[in-house]
């Protein structure tokens, strides 16, 4: 159960980024700038979310690294635009995770809790029972789990998930309307 009225300053907030703040390539990835064009809902969540939260952590899987067809300089081009664009609207993201690793089972790599140890470890006021995990896909969700947080699944992408599902505490067609129930 996800209790939204005790959401406070004390509370971190970690997004997944492609479905969740921008469009997700079909079985493909963003390699650069010129492929990533955002969800207009979440510009106008992001600034709703910044008000509700201490933290909020992006935490995404780039495998695209992995298989050498981007680099770590092209994703952190992405995200540099895409930070600029958020604070430009008035929202935030306060630390950006990723991994790039192949092997599904690293423990970097959703739905791994890898990204969400290092997260704390960076900011060791992270209290996981007062966590939310907000992404597209029950990998996602059982990152959150994995970790001890509080899950949203946004049904952007993959909106034949069965709900209710364990593994999911609260489901929403976008990150407004998240934010809106805060």
């Amino acid at each position: 159960m996800l209790p939204l009225k005790e959401i406070d300053h004390s509370w971190t907030l970690f997004l997944d980024r492609d479905g969740v703040i921008n469009h997700e390539k079909d079985n493909d990835y963003i390699l650069n700038w010129g492929e990533f064009v955002f969800y207009p809902e979440s510009l106008e969540a992001l600034p709703l979310l910044a008000s509700h939260f201490r933290r909020i952590i992006l935490v995404t899987n780039q495998k695209g690294i992995g298989k050498g067809l981007m680099s770590e300089a092209d994703l952190t081009n992405i995200h540099r635009h895409m930070l600029d664009e958020i604070e430009t609207r008035g929202g935030r993201i306060d630390r950006i995770y990723f991994c790039s690793d192949l092997d599904n089972l690293s423990p970097n790599r959703k739905p791994q809790p890898g990204m969400a140890f290092q997260a704390q470890k960076d900011a060791p006021e992270i209290i996981f029972s007062k966590s939310i995990m907000v992404g597209n896909r029950l990998s996602d969700m059982q990152f959150g789990r994995n970790a001890g947080m509080h899950t949203v699944f946004l049904a952007t992408t993959h909106p034949d998930v069965p709900y209710p599902d364990p593994l999911i505490d609260l489901r929403v067609d976008s990150l407004l309307e998240f934010a809106r129930l805060l």
